[in-house]
């Protein structure tokens, strides 16, 4: 199978229930954000130096996951092709609450600003979280837009959640691998 299909030459690219949109549409440019967003968090495992298969996991499901909401965001609502795909439910969002949970558990209480550095990996989850951000304003624009006349559908309600969660978790996790890796968070001088 080859890479390129030369179909989107013209600047035009296929949903996954078919309809043919322009690479620069809302619902494009949102997916391409969680994309993007998967590739940094996927940069932030690549950097750790620690021995942590469950971490290694948790970041896995967090791709996954990510992969599921950029097919959602892919899919017109009511089409076909959204009967084929896993449902998106709040269970993502509830699963990074307690992993955000276990991690602060582990870490000293902030009592004051960090600044978003430290061990590569902790840097890398600090660009992810931003990343993460950038992602939620694109989707909620596009849900706002989309779906101005009818209510946000639950799917991209608890995409919206996961990924307000996601940013969460993602601050947390650069606190932590900053923590695992033996490196000191640098505290803002507001002087």
């Amino acid at each position: 199978m080859k890479v390129y299909t030369g179909t989107g030459d013209k600047g035009k690219t296929s949903l996954f229930s078919g309809e043919r949109l322009l690479k620069s549409d809302r619902r494009i440019d949102a997916y391409g954000e969680i994309d993007e967003l998967n590739s940094f968090i996927g940069a932030v495992k690549a950097s750790w130096e620690i021995n942590e298969p469950e971490l290694d996991a948790e970041i896995d499901r967090i791709q996954e996951w990510l992969l599921d909401a950029g097919a959602w965001m892919a899919t017109t609502p009511g089409s076909g092709s959204a009967a084929h795909l896993a449902p998106f439910t709040e269970a993502p969002a509830a699963s990074l609450e307690q992993a955000v949970d276990a991690m602060s558990g582990q870490l000293p209480e902030l009592k004051a600003f960090i600044l978003p550095q430290g061990h590569l990996s902790a840097a890398n989850a600090h660009i992810a979280r931003t990343v993460c951000r950038r992602v939620e304003r694109r989707v909620i624009s596009f849900a706002r837009d989309e779906q101005a006349d009818q209510p946000v559908t639950d799917t991209l309600r608890h995409i919206l959640v996961f990924l307000n969660r996601l940013s969460d978790y993602l601050f947390v996790l650069a606190r932590y691998l900053n923590k695992q890796h033996g490196v000191d968070e640098p505290l803002w001088n507001a002087d």
